[in-house]
């Protein structure tokens, strides 16, 4: 067990609960904090300050003013929109799978063609200026450990060159900062250039060259048809994609698909790909890419080559870019100290708690990772905390702060 000493840093900060990441499933989470009653940990420490009184509530709860609790959201962005800011600009409003509705806050019209990157940050700006939540950043945390032996005792997060003592975390941090990297021979000796789907900027960057794309989810496709209509593109899958006929409709597939990853993370294994659970949609990149005879899989190549690769049946393809559009995983280096992760690489889940460590919710991850699912998410683990240290109901629900 990972624990801190407390009196290493005789003055640590307080907050009941510290939210970390300011997503979709972050400002969800603070959004349900503020309903159930807490104030900003800043708020609290004011109190305090005026008082000269610790800023405590009841069963020791810290950071809390005349019983109140309290929470910050820590966010490793310098402004809104998480992720949503480091997108491509020709992922477009009209392209993404969807965004859905930050909580009793509707989006304004957006012009389909604006990039996800502009718009959605926009939309979080403006929900979080209407919340008033209290958001610090860019803050980057690095480490989530034990302040002691005790199972129900503190939690200290390191961050910023500051520590918050917090009696529970919900961490959001989504996926954008983990890319899986797949290790393949000679990848090392290879001349031509390699990147991941979060590096990518633009097909016009790849004019007149040979492109293997390395992935079978909705974001491959897409890249596919895209550089296609500047370079020539190579499309490698470990699988034969299986396109789904007819809609994927939210409300019946969408429904047994988060039963299965639910159940997944229930009983402790880690989840797959969206694409794993779903199936390959036909989305419009799709079917444009197969509009234009474009839309050709080959099995995965065997080794990397200095300047191409090695196929299935042996033979040599000479390649100038690897793009690896073979997604991502959850963000969790900084809770390592806490060693959630059983033998199998996955962490049990009990909604959005961890089963062998209740102090921590994961929301945005598993089966909340849909931007539907992280609203739910946020809401679930702000009312688990509430009821879990006994955070009583306020007696009307708050008004929106500004």
């Amino acid at each position: 067990m990972d624990v801190t000493d407390a009196t290493a840093d005789p003055t640590p900060r307080r907050a009941t609960v510290v939210v970390i990441g300011a997503g979709q499933a972050g400002l969800s989470a603070g959004h349900h904090l503020v309903r159930r009653g807490f104030v900003a940990a800043d708020d609290a420490r004011d109190a305090q300050d005026a008082s000269g009184a610790p800023a405590t509530g009841g069963a020791g709860t810290p950071g809390t003013d005349a019983g109140r609790a309290s929470f910050v959201v820590l966010d490793a962005e310098d402004g809104p929109g998480g992720a949503w800011r480091h997108r491509w600009a020709s992922l477009t409003m009209r392209t993404v799978n969807g965004i859905f509705d930050l909580p009793r806050f509707p989006k304004p019209p957006i012009d389909p063609d604006a990039p996800s990157r502009d718009a959605v940050p926009e939309y979080f700006a403006a929900f979080e200026r209407a919340e008033g939540l209290p958001i610090h950043r860019p803050v980057t945390v690095t480490a989530v450990r034990r302040a002691d032996a005790d199972p129900d005792g503190d939690l200290l997060v390191e961050a910023g060159g500051e520590v918050w003592r917090t009696r529970a975390i919900v961490n959001a941090t989504g996926t954008w900062n983990t890319p899986v990297l797949p290790v393949y021979p000679g990848q090392e000796i290879f001349r031509g250039r390699q990147l991941h789907t979060r590096d990518y900027v633009a097909a016009e960057d790849f004019a007149e060259q040979r492109v293997a794309i390395v992935g079978g989810g909705i974001s491959a496709v897409q890249l596919l048809e895209e550089v296609s209509r500047h370079a020539t593109v190579l499309w490698y899958t470990r699988r034969e994609p299986v396109f789904r006929d007819g809609d994927f409709r939210p409300e019946v597939e969408g429904r047994m698909v988060i039963e299965r990853v639910t159940a997944d993370v229930e009983a402790g294994e880690p989840s797959g790909s969206v694409v794993s659970y779903t199936g390959q949609l036909w989305t419009a990149a799709a079917l444009a890419a197969r509009e234009r005879g474009v839309l050709h899989r080959r099995p995965m190549f065997t080794a990397i080559e200095p300047d191409g690769v090695r196929e299935a049946d042996g033979s040599h393809t000479p390649v100038d870019v690897l793009l690896w559009a073979t997604g991502f995983r959850a963000h969790l280096p900084h809770l390592d100290p806490l060693a959630l992760r059983n033998d199998r690489g996955g962490i049990a889940l009990r909604g959005t708690q961890v089963a062998d460590e209740p102090r921590v919710h994961l929301v945005g991850f598993g089966p909340s990772q849909s931007t539907v699912g992280a609203n739910r998410a946020g809401r679930v683990a702000a009312w688990a905390i509430a009821e879990h240290l006994g955070v009583p109901r306020p007696a009307r629900r708050p008004t929106r702060a500004g």
